[in-house]
């Protein structure tokens, strides 16, 4: 039984998810493409298991969580039918066993070492988890992600690596004003995932991951296959939150 404070807490929430996936459906309209293409996540970090419960019961079932105990708390505390957790925060190579254990799908993979550690651990639980490859695209030293230079390099060296499946490339776009400035950081991804899919075409490289709550509809546009939306679908954080944790998707 899902506890919430008020009938209101499900009808903002209800409604903020009516917002976004009619911005959605915009967006991949004005770029010729189907809605159903793009996979929606909702980043729950910092956010109560009740919350999860309830956006699950409003159809979403992509869930975002950056950091692994928070992630191993909620995921505990609710499993159910068709439910996908991703990580999508930068992942120590002393955590990967829980990351594979506990998470479908590892958007933040950025280096040679964490990739042969999920490998390692994947292979000795006997299970397949699908990665993406995380590109520092705009060059940020706040942030994670391996060089726009360099992704092709290790890309090579992961395909090969047991008990992973390459699916695709993330990136984190810089916080602006205007998102039309960082429709480049996009575009610069698809191309990266358009060499990688001639240069590597025995993994699918499918899936883009980018787009946040507040540039996701130009993703869409220049072609995100995933968006991961927290603010905008579970409103603000705490500002020491948001401070101590920097940008929130």
């Amino acid at each position: 039984m899902i506890n919430i404070d008020s009938d209101s807490q499900l009808n903002n929430l209800a409604a903020n998810l009516a917002h976004v996936r009619s911005r959605i459906a915009q967006a991949a309209q004005s770029a010729g493409r189907s809605p159903d293409e793009i996979t929606l996540i909702a980043v729950s970090k910092t956010k109560p298991l009740e919350l999860v419960k309830l956006a699950y019961t409003l159809g979403i079932k992509d869930f975002g969580e950056n950091r692994v105990q928070e992630a191993q708390q909620k995921i505990a505390g609710f499993q159910a039918q068709g439910l996908h957790w991703h990580m999508v925060g930068h992942v120590q190579t002393n955590k990967a066993s829980k990351v594979v254990s506990l998470f479908d799908c590892i958007q933040s993979v950025d280096s040679l070492r964490l990739a042969q550690e999920l490998s390692l651990q994947a292979t000795r639980q006997g299970k397949r988890r699908v990665i993406l490859l995380e590109v520092n695209v705009a060059g940020e030293k706040s942030k994670a992600g391996v060089s726009l230079d360099n992704a092709s390099e290790l890309a090579r060296q992961i395909v090969s690596l047991t008990g992973l499946e390459v699916q695709g490339l993330m990136t984190v776009a810089p916080l602006v004003a205007n998102p039309e400035e960082v429709r480049p950081i996009f575009r610069a991804l698809r191309t990266l995932r358009e060499r990688l899919q001639e240069e590597l075409p025995t993994s699918q490289w499918e899936h883009l991951s980018m787009g946040m709550t507040d540039d996701y509809t130009v993703a869409i546009e220049e072609g995100a296959t995933i968006v991961r939306i927290g603010r905008a679908i579970f409103g603000e954080r705490e500002l020491k939150q948001a401070k101590n944790e920097g940008n929130e998707p």
